[in-house]
């Protein structure tokens, strides 16, 4: 986990993680995700090694410290383009963009991450506990998507959509993360073909001969929701939580 919270952190602490995270992005570019250690990192960011794992508990949490840094600038690049548009059609596709946007420069190694995000027991998983906050405020941002549009819903579709475009969200950074085309036209493709259809599907959930079937898929997705009691611990993880490979 980030060991020192934010709110302990001093200005110079700060200073030191950002410079941490900064050496392992570009060790990871050069090295790739499984030849970079903590030991490797700590060298590039002129640290010891006990100042890293100071920090962070293991390399898949430094990495997590890397998401919820884009995490804060998507919030805030969408928040401009929320206060400029009132469309449910405009603030989705402005808020899917803004993503694609402050993500480009992660975009080459994007895939060795994304390798170990698939794994249901590591950290960098999307849904795993570590990555909750970044995860909750992701959801947030559709949050307000949703409550600051043009849109009439039913309480318990208000209630459920944000979480749903996030889902949507996590379809397009699977897309994108394979997505060789220049500057990754064909994932902005994407958002601009599929955020009309959500447009016109939201808005049918309002039809009687449509809303039997809404509440069917809102009981389907409440019952495939994770719960946290299951969560997954990796056989290779010791009892801290880390692996043992992340510690060399």
């Amino acid at each position: 986990m980030d060991v020192v919270p934010a709110a302990a952190r001093s200005a110079k602490a700060e200073q030191t993680r950002r410079t941490i995270v900064d050496a392992a992005l570009r060790l990871i570019r050069r090295d790739g995700y499984d030849a970079t250690t903590m030991r490797a990192i700590a060298a590039e960011a002129d640290v010891s090694l006990g100042s890293a794992y100071y920090y962070f508990s293991s390399k898949e949490h430094l990495v997590q410290a890397f998401y919820d840094q884009l995490q804060v600038e998507h919030a805030e690049r969408a928040s401009a383009q929320l206060a400029a548009d009132t469309t449910f059609a405009g603030r989705l596709r402005g808020v899917l963009l803004a993503w694609v946007d402050i993500a480009t420069d992660a975009h080459e190694f994007a895939a060795q991450f994304f390798k170990n995000a698939a794994d249901p027991a590591s950290p960098l998983s999307p849904f795993s506990p570590e990555s909750t906050p970044a995860r909750d405020s992701s959801i947030d941002i559709y949050r307000h998507v949703v409550h600051g549009a043009d849109l009439k819903l039913s309480a318990e579709l208000r209630d459920e959509l944000p979480e749903l475009l996030w889902l949507l969200q996590m379809g397009v950074v699977l897309y994108w993360v394979h997505d060789t085309s220049v500057g990754q036209a064909r994932t902005r493709q994407l958002v601009e073909q599929v955020v009309p259809i959500v447009d016109k599907l939201v808005r049918m959930a309002r039809l009687p001969v449509v809303r039997g079937v809404v509440e069917d898929v809102l009981s389907l997705v409440n019952a495939l929701r994770p719960d946290p009691s299951e969560a997954v611990t990796a056989p290779n993880q010791g009892r801290d939580g880390t692996r043992a490979a992340a510690r060399r």
